[in-house]
């Protein structure tokens, strides 16, 4: 039977001696948890000796006697972030009983001991927290808060001297998140698979995390995934923003911003927010926290990750800006190969499935990169050609004897690298097939373990058959834990076999992703802290791959959209988009190979954004499992576009991306059944060059292109490459891309 984790408390004989000898010594009455500040009765609020920190650009307001942070004005244009100082909010703390896990810590219930300013800092202290549940405990938390150029910077630690454990700590905390005006927007933004995603939180506000889950609308940033994908989430408004920024490029532990909408929804079906300030007695705010997922057990100490929030003008890219401008201070890219640096594109071919369907022996892996050194494609993303197939096996790395002997394809990948065609072997660490008696055997031992003792798990893909696709036989996944030393061992040994192919480089598959829900691992047996951050071992799972390589800088390292702090060791980020990319990870770094799926059999639209984007096209007919000659539309066209990007280097590649910064597009007869989109590149002499695609299936549009201070500009485009003046009116075909090129000389 598996041993309790220390971190989830002590006996419960313990606990309840503890409570009995507890007492009230915090003079803030209590209330309901779910009663706003206002109702609490904060005192000091909103009181003419509140602490305040300010520059030219932010006000910020503390209560002397809760600590709540009251106020917060972004001054150059008025926007009251935080906007009534009766629902001002200090933090928030979530410390489960043995027979009761519902147990917060309310902040606006707690009387501060310190709130003391210091030059440009403000010092706050709080101890014998008041729980919900369990009285008084012996908990003390402390922040220093600091302004310095614009910026607020959060700092705090945690020291529990009780005998439970603080899972989460809500802080920085906003009790009244408000838009600049009644009528203005608000989105919450932040980064996933090289996009930025964009959720409404004003004045519609959706429910994400299940109707039943909680009492009010709630949003978590990352909602798509269950580990901190961004280090940075925006607030954006019209014309101006809130950036928030985690200090952690090194993945301590998690971190996750929570949006609640209290009381709730007005209507269940357009999810509008309360126009008024009350509903049915009940004040309407939104509440704004980021929470720190620490459990942090009896006698620990614990500084939490800092947390900096500032205002800006403009659209994302400005708040972007902010976390370039940081990211440059910690940064460091591993070497690119000199191949992948290039103008060039891939093809990405899978080899069999876990239904044996055995499309590609080893030795045809010649044919299929002959094809590609006709079509000028210099790269092949190989896939499934382990032991298993494609998502069976895993995380074996070993030939398949089905699809030949591990000589045939050792010789095949070196005659294919002759020609020119590199060959990128693709696998995955996060998962163990659990139909293998390799998992039966040892690989349940790495198992990552939920806070009752049970494993993990993940549902597997579905390849071919009907009673796959209908998921009726698909391969169950055991979830890997990346904090056991052993593990990594396992995972160094198996990619040692792909080193010893003389391959060109590795795709990771699912590189930054551990499954939904399983980002702690609690098992007692894995050699790490319990529990453990398995997103904490990313980055020794890349050292340890990248030694087995004898730190190759020529030996490629690829992944499916890793998160920065992992693009930091897998330099290309292989991803696909749709519809609405909002083109982020290419913003934040104009050169990093980014690479993008293109599978349609005239994908004239994929291609065009691929141009706009600097992306790298990974040719993928049927899905992967076809020949490049199965779409010849969708091949010369986008042979047209790397030839056009090769003869015009220097603007389309070497530039600096600009998104739709500094240009401005104008579209003449009337709007377009599809909107015109574009993007700019700036080179190091300040020329620009300005694609712009119009995505209409039969109508020709007509634009004028404006750039502040033009030079010469010529027209050119995938079709017709020699360069014609302009004046900036330029006509677009259906279905097209022209790109404007600005020459100083």
């Amino acid at each position: 039977m598996q041993e309790e984790s220390p971190l989830l408390g002590n006996t419960r004989r313990t606990v309840l001696k503890q409570f009995a000898a507890a007492a009230v010594v915090n003079a803030i009455p209590l209330a309901g948890r779910d009663a706003p500040s206002a109702d609490a009765g904060v005192p000091g609020a909103a009181q003419s000796e509140e602490v305040i920190l300010e520059d030219s650009e932010l006000r910020a307001a503390f209560d002397p006697v809760s600590g709540a942070l009251t106020a917060l004005e972004y001054k150059p244009t008025g926007w009251a972030i935080q906007k009534r100082p009766e629902l001002g909010a200090s933090f928030w703390m979530y410390v489960p009983l043995p027979d009761r896990r519902d147990n917060f810590i309310l902040g606006h219930k707690q009387r501060a001991k310190r709130v003391k300013k210091s030059g440009h800092q403000v010092h706050l202290e709080w101890d014998n927290l008041v729980s919900e549940h369990a009285g008084v405990l012996p908990i003390s938390f402390t922040a220093t808060v600091t302004l310095r150029n614009g910026k607020l910077t959060f700092e705090s630690s945690l020291e529990n001297h009780s005998a439970l454990a603080v899972e989460v700590v809500g802080y920085p905390f906003l009790g009244d998140l408000g838009a600049p005006t009644p009528d203005t927007p608000m989105w919450r933004r932040e980064m996933w698979y090289n996009n930025l995603n964009c959720s409404e939180i004003y004045p519609h506000f959706s429910n994400q995390l299940g109707y039943y889950g909680d009492k009010y609308p709630m949003q978590n940033t990352d909602s798509f995934a269950d580990y901190t994908c961004s280090l940075f989430w925006l607030i954006q408004s019209s014309g101006q923003g809130v950036y928030v920024q985690v200090n952690d490029h090194q993945a301590k532990y998690m971190v996750r911003g929570a949006f609640e909408q209290k009381p709730g929804d007005l209507d269940s079906i357009y999810n509008r927010v309360p126009s008024e300030s009350e509903i049915s007695g009940h004040t309407v705010h939104l509440e704004f926290r980021a929470n720190h997922f620490l459990y942090a057990g009896p006698d620990a100490a614990v500084n939490l990750t800092p947390i900096v929030m500032c205002g800006y003008r403009g659209d994302w890219q400005a708040g972007a800006d902010l976390y370039k401008q940081w990211r440059a201070t910690w940064f460091k890219q591993r070497p690119i190969p000199a191949w992948a640096k290039k103008v060039h594109s891939w093809q990405q071919l899978q080899a069999n499935t876990p239904e044996e369907s055995l499309r590609v022996p080893y030795r045809d892996l010649v044919k299929y990169a002959k094809q590609c050194a006709r079509y000028g494609v210099t790269a092949i993303q190989f896939v499934g050609w382990n032991r298993g197939g494609q998502d069976g096996g895993n995380p074996s790395l070993d030939t398949d004897p089905r699809l030949g002997t591990w000589r045939e394809l050792h010789d095949a990948i070196a005659q294919c690298q002759a020609m020119g065609v590199n060959i990128v072997l693709f696998g995955k660490f996060p998962w163990a097939d659990m139909t293998t008696a390799w998992y039966r055997r040892e690989l349940y031992k790495y198992d990552v373990k939920d806070p009752f003792g049970i494993p993990y798990q993940k549902g597997g893909y579905c390849y071919d058959t009907p009673t796959q696709l209908a998921g009726i036989s698909s391969h169950r996944f055991a979830v890997m834990c990346f904090r056991d030393p052993a593990y990594l061992q396992v995972a160094g040994r198996e990619f040692a076999k792909v080193v010893a192919l003389n391959a060109a480089g590795f795709l990771y598959d699912e590189v930054c992703w551990h499954g939904h829900h399983s980002c702690y691992c609690f098992a007692t047996d894995h050699g790490h802290s319990v529990p453990g951050y398995v997103y904490n071992g990313d980055i020794p799972m890349a050292e340890i791959l990248d030694k087995t390589t004898g730190n190759n800088p020529e030996f490629l390292f690829a992944g499916e959209a890793p998160e920065d702090i992992l693009l930091q060791h897998y330099t290309l980020s292989y991803f696909r988009i749709s519809a609405g990319h909002t083109p982020i990870s290419r913003y934040i770094d104009s050169h990093v190979p980014l690479m993008v799926a293109v599978t349609g059999f005239d994908d004239r639209e994929m291609l065009n954004r691929a141009l706009m984007y600097r992306y790298i096209i990974s040719y993928e007919p049927y899905n992967f499992k076809g020949k490049l000659g199965d779409f010849p539309l969708t091949m010369a066209y986008g042979d047209k576009i790397d030839a056009l990007r090769r003869r015009y280097k220097h603007w389309l590649w070497d530039a600096e991306y600009r998104d739709t910064l500094c240009a401005s597009v104008i579209t003449h007869g009337g709007p377009q059944p599809h909107p015109i989109i574009y993007s700019v590149f700036q080179t190091s002499i300040g020329e620009r060059a300005v694609v712009v695609v119009n995505d209409d299936f039969s109508k020709s549009a007509a634009v004028t292109v404006k750039l502040p201070h033009p030079h010469h500009l010529v027209v050119v485009t995938p079709e017709q490459p020699d360069p014609k003046p302009t004046a900036g009116l330029v006509h677009i075909p259906p279905r097209s891309a022209v790109v404007l090129l600005e020459q100083r000389a």
